[in-house]
């Protein structure tokens, strides 16, 4: 996923159907894909602060996994400070790639890998910062 969880998502072949490329429409599964936001002060489906589609609580993210027989939901599209973050009980871990983000965020780049055995292991990067030379003129 890069957003999250879409309320409608049911199978596998609701995504295998979606027709790309596309300008997903509002409301869709594919906006929900796309936009949706784990919180964990929230239980269910709420409206999402962005403006668009939901914020969904562990209790989803714990139905979806039965529902869909997955163990883990892998998503991004969220800064968070040590590169990857768990939620619902490490049945969703958001990755973020990108450190110190758009020079606003401290935050590290974390990367997941995936073994052979599907044992999930995640490296974290931290930004380094080199001394500017300024050429004189």
């Amino acid at each position: 996923m890069h957003g999250g969880l879409s309320p409608q998502l049911t199978n596998w072949n609701q995504i295998r159907k979606i027709t790309r490329p596309l300008d997903p429409p509002n409301p869709s599964i594919a906006i929900d894909l796309l936009w949706s936001d784990p919180d964990k002060w929230v239980k269910g489906w709420q409206a999402n602060t962005r403006g668009v589609s939901y914020v969904f609580g562990a209790d989803i993210v714990k139905t979806f996994c039965q529902t869909m027989d997955i163990d883990l939901v892998a998503r991004a599209h969220q800064v968070v400070q040590d590169g990857y973050e768990f939620f619902a009980s490490r049945k969703l871990v958001t990755i973020f790639s990108a450190p110190h983000y758009c020079g606003e965020f401290d935050n590290a780049a974390g990367v997941m890998t995936v073994d052979d055995t599907l044992i999930c292991s995640f490296d974290v990067l931290r930004a380094t910062y080199k001394p500017i030379k300024r050429i004189q003129k």
